[in-house]
Order: C-alpha cells, then sequence, then structure tokens
C-alpha cells in the first residue's frame, strides 16, 4: 500500500536519523591520517576545534567515542537557532549516558570524567562571519555535509585566512554527483529524476550567491590547491542505506523519507518533468520505505587537508 504523505519533517530528528548512515561511510583511511597528524593533546595543551555548520553535534559525540579527543576544547556553530537548541539538549543527554559528568550553562558544557576533559561552546552565527570575528587558531576545522552546499572559492578563502599554520581542514560526505535509488521503477525516468536532483544543487542560489554543485567531491582536489591547502588524504564515503530482514537499522528509513522528501521539494514543479509521474514515483518510493525495499546509494568524497 503505497502511503499518501511523507512523515513530518524534522531538520533535527533528521540529522540524528543520518549519524548511523555517516558512521558507515566515513573513511576510515581519512580518519586514520586526520587521528595521526592532529597534535599532542593534554590537560594542559587540549585541542582547539572548531565545527562549521555543526547541526546537533553529532561529529563531537563521535569523536569522543572513537577515541580521537581525550582534551578539547571544541568550538560548534551554526546558523539556524533550532540546530542549537537541539544540540544543546543532544549533548546534555548524551554526556550523562555515556558517563560523563555534565556541566551546562546557557551555550557553554563540560563533558569531564578521571580521563578526558570536553569544553564546548555552542554559537548561533553565520561561520564565515564567525571567523571573521575571532581572534583564535584552530588545531581542526570540521566540515561535515558542508562544503557542497557553499561557494567553493570563496569559502575555501575564508576557511584558509582563518587559520593557523599547520593547521587541518576534515571535510567530510562531499557530494559528488551519484545517487542511486533500488529498485528501478522506470529506468528512463529514474535517471532523468536524478540527472534534474543534480541540476537543482548546480542551480542553488542563496542569498544571491551560487551555493555548491554537484560535483563538489572531485572538484575539491583542485579547489583545495588553489586556495592554498595540502590534500593529505581523500577517499570515498558513500551513503548506502538497506534494509535487513526488511528492516532498516536505527531511525534510517526516516532519513530515506526524507531523502525522498528532498528530491520531491527539489523537482516539485519542474517545468520540464512530469508531475503527475513525479508524484506517482514518490509514492512508489515510500512504499518501498515501509515495505524495507529501498536501497539508497550517495556518491561523496572525505579530505583532511592542512594549511602549509
Amino acid at each position: 500500500m503505497f502511503m499518501s504523505e511523507p512523515p513530518a519533517f524534522s531538520f533535527p530528528r533528521y540529522l540524528r536519523a543520518k549519524k548511523s548512515v555517516d558512521d558507515r561511510a566515513l573513511n576510515r583511511y581519512v580518519w586514520e591520517a586526520m587521528s595521526s597528524a592532529l597534535p599532542a593533546q593534554t590537560p594542559d595543551r587540549p585541542l582547539r576545534i572548531l565545527e562549521v555548520a555543526g547541526g546537533i553535534g553529532t561529529m563531537l559525540q563521535r569523536i569522543v567515542e572513537w577515541g580521537l579527543v581525550k582534551y578539547a576544547r571544541y568550538t560548534l556553530v551554526d546558523i539556524d537557532p533550532k540546530n542549537i537548541t537541539s544540540a544543546r539538549e543532544y549533548l546534555t543527554a548524551w554526556g550523562t549516558q555515556a558517563g560523563f559528568s555534565v556541566t551546562a550553562e546557557a551555550n557553554r558544557i563540560v563533558f569531564a570524567d578521571e580521563d578526558r576533559k570536553i569544553e564546548l561552546a555552542l554559537h548561533i552565527a553565520d561561520i564565515f562571519a564567525f571567523i571573521q570575528e575571532q581572534d583564535q587558531e584552530w588545531d581542526l576545522v570540521a566540515a561535515n555535509a558542508f562544503l557542497d552546499l557553499v561557494d567553493l572559492k570563496p569559502a575555501l578563502t575564508a576557511l584558509f585566512a582563518s587559520l593557523a599554520p599547520r593547521s587541518h581542514i576534515y571535510a567530510t560526505i562531499n557530494y559528488d554527483g551519484l545517487t542511486i535509488f533500488e529498485p528501478v521503477i522506470d529506468q528512463e525516468f529514474d535517471a532523468e529524476i536524478a540527472r534534474l536532483y543534480n541540476q537543482t544543487m548546480d542551480a542553488r542560489i542563496v542569498a544571491g550567491k551560487p551555493s555548491g554543485d554537484s560535483q563538489t567531491g572531485r572538484h575539491l582536489f583542485t579547489a583545495f590547491g588553489a586556495a592554498g591547502f595540502e590534500v593529505l588524504a581523500a577517499g570515498s564515503s558513500d551513503w548506502v542505506v538497506h534494509s535487513q530482514a526488511g528492516r532498516y537499522p536505527q531511525d534510517e528509513a526516516y532519513f530515506l523519507h526524507c531523502i525522498i522528501q528532498m528530491v520531491g521539494q527539489a523537482l516539485g514543479g519542474h517545468p520540464t518533468l512530469d508531475q503527475a509521474r513525479l508524484q506517482d514515483w514518490l509514492r512508489a518510493r515510500r512504499a518501498q520505505i515501509e515495505q524495507g525495499e529501498l536501497v539508497y546509494v550517495a556518491h561523496q568524497i572525505d579530505y583532511l587537508v592542512r594549511k602549509p
């Protein structure tokens, strides 16, 4: 039976549901290169980390759980107040469940136990305005699923100017032009939807400026070099989502519903696309999710780069 309507969309819930998808996707070679490249950390010299467009804080959770940091001053910036509110709630609950002593005051949270201390500052701001206002040096800038949403040249120029020499950017989940939905419904129409969906990324304008492209993953090799960075490591970080025994892991069915909804929003009203067929396609894909049949793949690339 086809679902007539998608579930209600919540961006914070989408980010929570996406965490397990990202956990599988992140390239371990690039992760290990980052772990080896970072300076030593001690209670007197914690790592200084800036996360751009940090959402609800799942990257901070990951780098702690995966053992990347023991002592850090972590600054998370996101332009959406709802994300920062959700990050405060999400990370406070996570830290408590993880056994940390959690001290929260306004938008600052400290997670501490016998062996670790992470001081978190949350900021609602445009990241480029934020870094221009800071007199601060970072050991690492983390950018997850971000650089494919901005105009690369000015974005990388701004990040380069804000970093101290020998600092790093860990840039992950950069979309690179391939979206796959299986099983096929109609080969030609499926291909047309994928092509037009990529075109909407190429044509995206935010605040009057170009904002991302559908092949950011591959373009970053050249763009990082042109901005003055050294590429230390790169590797694929594909999203691959499928069911097991008819059930999706964690909250990944919701994640898939969000992806289908994003496609529908991007292509709704498109002048060259049969809108009745699009609605049938969306209903069929939602039904496949409900039946545990939909397989989704998106090709992406992770990078570790260094400012010389």
